[in-house]
């Protein structure tokens, strides 16, 4: 009971608003590398060996890096009810789209290698892009979207309500800054998939992963920076018109909230957080600098850095807003208005700090134990046992 007392209102959420871009950080860090080798395997590999090395290097782990990303929704659906309302009801359709695509990769992995035929084969393995390349993208436009503002508001029962016919809960966020940012997000997650290729493959794989990597990596940097121009010179942001109550009710509606004229003003306001871009960009670029080079771990963090920053860039210039409403400012969801209770938070809190490590240990065994290459030799002889 002392340590709820002394742990507040205000730290538990902000400690909250940390855990989530944690848990989503790890899923991009994780996932983020098997969505791109599923984007890269039509053009890294050529033959159907080729294609089975691929995929085997991802096979082992890719079921368990997804943990973060069922953690991540369950940490919105607990720790933040209203944003999970609000956004799984407006990004209903995307959502949809994200996880049609996420299962036929369960599905390729385990029904391509059934039958000998090159057309049952070449089928699953578009399929297997098709599941990596559209959630790559599909999350690079929701965050786009975040940052602009979602159509929607309040009503005084606090429910959400969204503007325009049903389609436009997917067409409608297809805007262009929204698409920007949804390339930036495939052209690091392809990189990133080369950068364990580069890891994990030999041969004519490694080789092509290495080739095309620093292009991906290079259009990912300038689009990134493309982004953050359009950002500071075309893109509203968000405020709080006076200071806010941060241990008050989560109710939204109780802020007055108002447009500014950008949501750069946030590092005119808290300049540390200028890092945040400045590592994206350095691991970016680094990344693509050592897949020309011979290091094979080197770029993978280097990847993981650059992905860590740009993710960590866009909490970082939003903060406190988590989603903002293009249509009604003062119904946007803050990290001190869209929280559960205090408790909630606080046996969430103990929860996390036992399960959390224990998944950690656990990953970084499995890494540890798979360490090394797949060559094309280890598939030819064991190839009734790989995917």
């Amino acid at each position: 009971m002392i340590l709820h007392e002394l742990l507040s209102f205000e730290i538990l959420r902000v400690i909250w608003w940390l855990l989530l871009g944690v848990l989503l950080i790890g899923f991009a860090l994780t996932d983020g590398f098997d969505l791109g080798v599923g984007a890269l395997l039509p053009f890294v590999a050529r033959t159907d060996l080729e294609r089975r090395q691929a995929i085997n290097t991802v096979g082992p782990v890719w079921e368990g890096n997804q943990v973060w990303f069922i953690l991540g929704g369950g940490a919105i659906f607990a720790a933040w009810p209203p944003l999970y309302a609000v956004s799984f009801s407006g990004f209903y359709l995307a959502m949809f789209t994200v996880l049609a695509a996420l299962i036929l990769r369960p599905v390729g992995f385990k029904y391509r290698s059934k039958r000998p035929s090159a057309r049952w084969r070449n089928g699953w393995d578009w399929a297997l892009f098709v599941g990596g390349a559209v959630p790559a993208l599909i999350f690079g436009v929701a965050v786009g979207n975040i940052l602009v503002g979602v159509p929607f508001h309040l009503s005084p029962e606090l429910l959400s309500i969204y503007d325009g016919p049903f389609y436009a809960k997917f067409f409608g966020l297809l805007n262009p800054f929204s698409l920007l940012a949804g390339l930036v997000s495939l052209l690091m997650l392809l990189q990133h998939g080369a950068a364990w290729l580069a890891l994990k493959a030999d041969g004519m794989v490694e080789t092509r992963a290495r080739q095309m990597g620093p292009l991906f990596g290079s259009l990912a940097a300038a689009g990134y920076a493309a982004a953050g121009l359009w950002l500071a010179f075309g893109i509203e942001g968000f405020a709080f018109a006076e200071a806010p109550v941060t241990d008050g009710p989560s109710n939204p509606l109780l802020s007055e909230i108002v447009r500014t004229e950008s949501w750069l003003l946030a590092y005119a306001a808290r300049p540390w957080i200028a890092i945040a871009p400045l590592l994206g960009f350095g691991g970016i670029l680094m990344a693509a600098r050592t897949l020309n080079g011979h290091s094979d771990v080197a770029p993978l963090l280097w990847s993981k850095l650059g992905i860590f920053g740009v993710i960590s860039s866009v909490g970082l210039t939003m903060f406190p807003f988590i989603l903002p409403s293009s249509v009604d400012a003062n119904s946007s969801l803050t990290v001190w208005d869209s929280s559960s209770s205090h408790l909630t938070l606080f046996v969430m809190l103990v929860s996390s700090v036992i399960f959390v490590p224990l998944i950690l240990a656990y990953t970084s065994w499995v890494y540890w134990v798979l360490w090394g290459k797949v060559t094309q030799e280890e598939i030819a002889d064991n190839s009734e046992s790989v995917y």
